[in-house]
């Protein structure tokens, strides 16, 4: 690419923009809390379309809000370059998680305007609606929805804490679109997010190449026991399923380090029947929670959970029986996109590095219908989905550099 081959980004522009959008639905300790279908999310969207408009951009949305705009290439007839991520956040969220993506991609919009660059193909910036899933479950939903691995009408009816409905809140807040999700189609996708993670910063790294996210596997467990009085029964008559949750998260961690390296796994909900300090637990139900990007670490995890949990609670007396209540294969990100992505920072001067993705993303939905493609920058302290979340302007450059070159490239910029 040597006609852009020093492109980079405003840095000053980008930072500005993130504060600004930051003073909206802010936290109670620096942060945010711009929950999906909120009146802050509506705020922010209000606010990122005023910026699309005055870049110039035809602004579209479909059915599950998720905002496309659009900068014309060329070429009516090619499929854009689609790049972004989504800006709803953790009821304690930071400031720059998914946002630094979104905003990042409006910059390679303004940048190009800056020095009257056409591409060949258009660049389609994006925001995704409740990638979160802190309000309304699952998380990734639209983009979910839009890559067919979420059924749409369970999207729309998900509810609240409150018992308010997806559907209806979208509708409530203004920005319920009418393309149909799923419609458009892409010539590639890139998303630029935080590591939220420490491995970059620690091996001072000014980027991250994402190969790989991880899959997932979620096994519900219910252990059934005896509930009696703690001070009348004696201990070698007991059926005590707190006794089982303890040795179940033990086997957890267990499984999880025979599997290494790139796998996880941890118990991190728990509800214990009947709760009462004078009570043995008469029922615990958990959820084993597995992660590797390797499909077979990740089968295998799941299968040694299943195999050797129920003769452990078999030995205290107890009854076992499972359920996997969330399932997700680890996606694989698109070579030549990565490929692209390595190229920029090695022209720009970036010490970088591949990196698998410990938590979801939207790339990981939109990976199943389109060419995709990851970039991290270091946040501080691999803190994240917390008010004290915080990244340098020089890592928001450095991400924002490397993606603009990337997209630039797959734009096809014209001579």
């Amino acid at each position: 690419m040597p006609a852009a081959a020093n492109l980079r980004i405003n840095p000053d522009r980008l930072w500005d923009s993130l504060m600004e959008m930051a003073k909206i639905g802010p936290g109670v300790a620096g942060g945010n809390n711009r929950q999906a279908l909120t009146d802050a999310d509506a705020e922010g969207r209000a606010l990122f379309a005023r910026w699309c408009g005055e870049a110039g951009l035809e602004l579209g949305i479909d059915e599950m809000g998720s905002m496309f705009a659009t900068r014309p290439g060329t070429d009516a007839q090619a499929l854009p370059v689609y790049v972004g991520s989504h800006l709803d956040t953790q009821p304690t969220g930071g400031r720059f998680d998914g946002v630094l993506g979104v905003l990042a991609a409006l910059e390679i919009v303004r940048t190009l305007n800056d020095l009257d660059i056409r591409t060949r193909r258009p660049i389609v910036v994006t925001n995704w609606t409740n990638e979160e899933g802190a309000r309304f479950a699952p998380a990734i939903m639209a983009s979910g929805v839009f890559a067919g691995a979420i059924d749409r009408d369970q999207a729309l009816d998900s509810l609240d804490g409150e018992g308010r409905r997806f559907g209806d809140e979208l509708e409530r807040i203004g920005w319920k679109g009418s393309e149909t999700a799923g419609a458009r189609r892409m010539h590639a996708f890139f998303e630029l997010h935080i590591e939220q993670g420490p491995i970059l910063e620690a091996e001072g790294r000014d980027v991250g190449i994402v190969t790989h996210g991880q899959g997932v596997r979620w096994v519900e467990c219910t252990l059934t026991g005896r509930g009696q009085h703690t001070g009348t029964t004696p201990m070698g008559m007991r059926r005590d399923a707190g006794r089982g949750l303890a040795r179940l998260i033990e086997l957890v961690n267990e499984i999880a380090m025979q599997h290494q390296p790139n796998a996880v796994g941890s118990v991190g909900h728990v509800v214990v029947h009947p709760n009462s300090p004078n009570v043995i637990p008469e029922k615990v139900v958990l959820t084993a929670d597995f992660r590797s990007h390797v499909l077979e670490t990740l089968e295998a995890m799941a299968a040694a959970l299943e195999a050797r949990a129920p003769v452990l609670c078999a030995e205290l007396g107890l009854e076992f029986s499972s359920r996997l209540v969330s399932s997700f294969d680890p996606p694989a990100f698109d070579p030549a996109l990565l490929e692209r992505l390595r190229g920029a920072a090695e022209r720009l001067g970036y010490s970088h590095r591949d990196i698998i993705s410990g938590a979801g993303h939207d790339a990981c939905q939109i990976n199943k219908v389109a060419p995709a493609a990851m970039l991290f920058c270091p946040c501080e302290g691999g803190l994240s989905h917390n008010e004290a979340e915080a990244i340098s302007r020089e890592w928001a450059q450095a991400g924002a550099d490397v993606l603009c070159q990337a997209v630039v490239e797959t734009a096809e910029i014209l001579p």
